[in-house]
């Protein structure tokens, strides 16, 4: 048997997601309680991402959500982890607010966020191991949250995931308006 890398590429690709999705899962929590959410966007799902980056792009005006929005569709797909309101009940202020019930809605518990920033950190060791290219997106993220793909997660980051011969997020460039 002859199997070409190329014949295999975007199912050997969608392995590495998931592993990438296990180390998100398995990635330390602050306290040890588990409020990540993760998920795998593939297929025809990448084009509707990009869609929502472009049309975020064309309500605030900032022109790097459609390079991102490129990037999306040179995927082979996207690992997205968001983290549910989850509030630690410390009293930390590491939010900036004395305590848990002083903390206003929608400002999120800062061991929410530090969360999911481990969980995306390991998600991407995973991949760098595996040797594929990724990079961390807050704009693909955003669009995914406004598409509800991770209910409930007020926090989520994206990433995309490629294995070609030239890594697509490295050296881009701004996109021009045509």
């Amino acid at each position: 048997m002859i199997l070409n890398e190329r014949d295999n590429r975007h199912t050997h690709v969608l392995g590495i997601a998931k592993q990438m999705m296990t180390a998100a899962r398995t990635a330390p929590k602050g306290k040890g309680i588990d409020a990540i959410e993760v998920a795998l966007v593939a297929e025809q799902d990448l084009k509707a991402l990009a869609d929502e980056m472009t049309r975020i792009a064309d309500e605030t005006g900032m022109k790097f959500f459609l390079r991102d929005a490129d990037n999306v569709l040179q995927a082979e797909c996207v690992v997205i982890i968001g983290t549910r309101v989850c509030p630690q009940g410390l009293n930390c202020g590491h939010c900036g607010h004395p305590t848990c019930a002083s903390r206003p809605q929608g400002v999120p518990c800062a061991l929410n966020t530090i969360d999911v920033g481990i969980a995306i950190g390991s998600a991407c060791a995973t991949a760098a191991d595996l040797r594929a290219d990724t990079r961390v997106m807050f704009s693909a993220g955003l669009a995914a949250q406004r598409l509800k793909w991770l209910p409930d997660c007020q926090t989520v980051f994206a990433i995309p995931v490629s294995a070609s011969s030239k890594n697509p997020f490295f050296d881009r460039k701004p996109k021009k308006e045509e």
